[in-house]
């Protein structure tokens, strides 16, 4: 019978407090990459989604995601409003309340469209993005969190693949829609004319050490109990994002002849973007290993790839959150072998957890298959949010509001007064 445990309940609630972290943490990291007169529009739009997502997760984002859906393909209303989340456990987090597991998977769906935002910086009108805030909570996040986490069809349940922390749900699924939002916003007006450099790196350093710490809540409060799977996700966490840190780093020397504190602060990102969902799965060493690849990888698609396709991805969403992402979630089917390592299949939500048979090829298969149905899911469903809301009320920022700024255009104020 499912039981609440203090202790298991207190790690949730402060991993989410650590998750929720990392929004703010965001902002400061995208805020220092953008020009000065934008860093309080950029600020903004991570920062106002923590209230825009509370809100709608408590209306009907929860139920969407976790409630039952007796068979069809979305959750069930029997959460509407949070009703009967309470002190009892829910089958999907058996030893915390299921009050504490929602506010945990809060933290998840307010951070994901944040993420987007640095894909179409500088050039999207604040209240196109309110809109589509809201919209891509409901239809795209809730949806897809459901079919991986919340007893859908691409979990145990049904195709079998493996995501211990959202390297699909939250990494793939905003990356790809970034990529979307990019191109079809265009590039900014003077993009490969003018240079753009970062205002503020050392804010942006700031941002992402923030993210780093909040990360553990991510990955390790995704075992749902402070047991064994908590600190091997916390280690993973650390020490794949310092091998990829380490791998960009050195590769960016070799090639440009100097190391730069973005090119590290990039791959400490996608260290951890990799990681998430092979957290509670690879040993260390598949950790490592995995961080190293990321690094490599996903400085090519930042580089190469983005220069030579030339599309505006300002914060290389796609290149680190969606390259990252499918990078991890395949290679988590193969680090999750106990032969390298690895922690087995595990079911977590099972009492005492349990440990499914391991076959290489079908797990790798599995976590390809959640790969390509997460793309086309988001790929899609995010464009034609996109073009709903250019319809409704336009996503572009006129191109003289663009060259003054959008913090006096949008909010009438500026970071900066000196």
């Amino acid at each position: 019978m499912p039981k609440v445990v203090p202790g298991d309940t207190a790690w949730l609630l402060a991993s989410a407090a650590l998750v929720m972290f990392m929004t703010p943490g965001l902002a400061l990291f995208y805020g220092g990459l953008v020009r000065a007169k934008n860093v309080l529009g950029i600020v903004m739009q991570s920062f106002v989604a923590l209230a825009v997502v509370s809100v709608v997760w408590v209306l009907v984002g929860y139920t969407l995601a976790f409630g039952p859906d007796r068979g069809l393909v979305i959750g069930g209303l029997d959460f509407l409003g949070l009703k009967d989340v309470g002190a009892t456990p829910s089958a999907l987090a058996p030893t915390v309340p299921a009050s504490a597991f929602m506010a945990f998977q809060l933290m998840f769906a307010i951070i994901t469209p944040a993420l987007i935002t640095g894909a179409f910086a500088e050039r999207m009108k604040f209240s196109g993005y309110l809109i589509f805030l809201g919209l891509w909570s409901v239809l795209v996040y809730a949806p897809l969190a459901h079919w991986v986490w919340g007893g859908g069809f691409l979990g145990a349940n049904g195709v079998g693949a493996i995501d211990f922390a959202g390297g699909t749900v939250v990494h793939i699924n905003s990356g790809i829609a970034g990529l979307v939002g990019a191109i079809l916003l265009g590039r900014r007006t003077g993009y490969g004319k003018e240079l753009m450099p970062p205002h503020s790196l050392t804010l942006s350093m700031a941002g992402a050490a923030m993210l780093w710490v909040g990360w553990f809540g991510f990955n390790a409060g995704s075992n749902l109990e402070a047991i064994g799977g908590a600190p091997l996700a916390m280690i993973n966490s650390f020490v794949a994002t310092a091998a990829a840190a380490l791998s960009w780093m050195f590769v960016e020397w070799l090639v440009k002849g100097k190391p730069s504190l973005l090119g590290v602060l990039s791959g400490c990102v996608a260290g951890l973007v990799a990681v998430t969902p092979a957290s509670g799965y690879a040993g260390p060493m598949g950790a490592l290993v995995l961080g190293l690849i990321a690094g490599v990888v996903c400085l090519f698609f930042c580089t190469a790839v983005k220069n030579a396709l030339g599309y505006d991805d300002a914060f290389d969403v796609f290149g680190v959150h969606c390259i990252g992402g499918i990078i991890g979630a395949i290679l988590t089917g193969i680090l999750v072998n106990p032969a390298l390592g690895g922690a087995g299949i595990i079911t977590y939500e099972a009492i005492p957890p349990k440990v499914d048979e391991y076959v290489l090829v079908t797990q790798v298969m599995n976590q390809i298959w959640a790969v390509v149905i997460t793309l086309v899911w988001s790929g899609v469903g995010s464009l034609l949010l996109f073009k709903v809301v250019d319809i409704l009320i336009g996503l572009r920022a006129p191109v003289e509001k663009e060259r003054e700024g959008l913090d006096i255009n949008d909010h009438g104020e500026r970071a900066y007064t000196m």
